[in-house]
């Protein structure tokens, strides 16, 4: 328990030294004619008067601590712990290909946005790749921004540099942007259909940036056949997995996959202080109406 005004406790050792006082007092002693009587000395009612007497120091000490203001923390349940996922699409000539009834890139964006939809309150960018590499949409928790860029996220859309895949530089650049995250947990999420010349010899290096960063990789391969060795050996030191989707409905398996392997992460919010006057204000209000009763006979001789 917690006091919104602690200072105001110190008053307490006022009713203490009331209370000690009651006890230890003796009052007025007055010579009754009893002798040669047997009269007896009432401790027991003694006690009684004594205890009655002590409800008023007792009244004041609750009286202070409402307040002091006493109150006790409030669990104000969970919340969702930041997940930064990356999202890197490649953009080169080949994503144009015809892939179920669309082309890869319509179904990889798509797809896409259908994973992004089920992770509210985790923050995503998306990165754009080719020949260079172009930061299409910075991390932010707001969907709608998603949901407003796809339709520019198409390889006819990009200048004719972009018509290459250099998966190398597309994961050194996102690694710069999410090393740069100060909370939260962190995802790339890469979907190619090629392979890569600028990977070659450089697994382990970009493997152990990404690792020491804690970053994870995704890689999703949407295309038939399997992706270079490099991209399966990048995932899976990074404590991620790399897919083939050869078809559109492999592709969102394939995500709800990777939702199931990153699940949404919670820890208990900060308890809140809550006002915690009931139990004093029914103490008080008990001891006030037993003072009350009290006077009605419960009481030293005052005279």
């Amino acid at each position: 328990m917690t006091f919104a005004n602690p200072a105001v406790l110190t008053l307490l050792a006022l009713p203490v030294l009331l209370l000690v006082w009651e006890l230890r007092r003796r009052g007025t002693v007055v010579a009754l004619p009893f002798d040669h009587a047997n009269a007896k000395r009432g401790r027991l009612l003694e006690g009684t008067v004594k205890v009655a007497n002590l409800l008023t120091p007792m009244l004041l000490a609750v009286a202070i601590i409402l307040l002091a203001g006493p109150q006790r923390p409030l669990s104000q349940g969970t919340q969702r712990v930041l997940t930064n996922i990356e999202l890197v699409l490649d953009v080169s000539g080949s994503m144009t290909t015809k892939y179920g009834n669309g082309r890869r890139a319509d179904k990889a964006v798509e797809a896409l946005q259908e994973f992004v939809s089920h992770r509210k309150g985790d923050a995503f960018g998306v990165t754009l790749f080719g020949t260079e590499v172009l930061h299409w949409v910075p991390l932010t928790q707001d969907l709608d921004a998603l949901k407003h860029s796809a339709p520019f996220m198409k390889p006819e859309a990009m200048p004719p540099y972009m018509g290459g895949t250099r998966i190398g530089l597309a994961l050194r650049s996102v690694h710069r942007i999410l090393a740069d995250r100060p909370k939260g947990d962190k995802m790339i999420v890469l979907i190619s259909d090629g392979s890569s010349g600028d990977l070659r010899g450089q697994g382990d290096k970009i493997s152990s940036d990404l690792n020491g960063d804690d970053i994870v990789l995704y890689y999703i391969h949407v295309a038939n056949g399997q992706p270079q060795q490099e991209v399966y050996d990048i995932a899976s030191r990074t404590g991620g997995e790399a897919f083939v989707a050869g078809e559109p409905a492999a592709l969102q398996a394939v995500f709800e996959k990777i939702d199931a392997m990153q699940p949404a992460k919670f820890k208990p919010k900060t308890p809140i202080p809550a006002d915690n006057f009931r139990a004093f204000a029914l103490t008080g209000l008990s001891m006030l109406a037993l003072q009350l009763l009290s006077q009605f006979g419960i009481r030293f001789t005052p005279w």
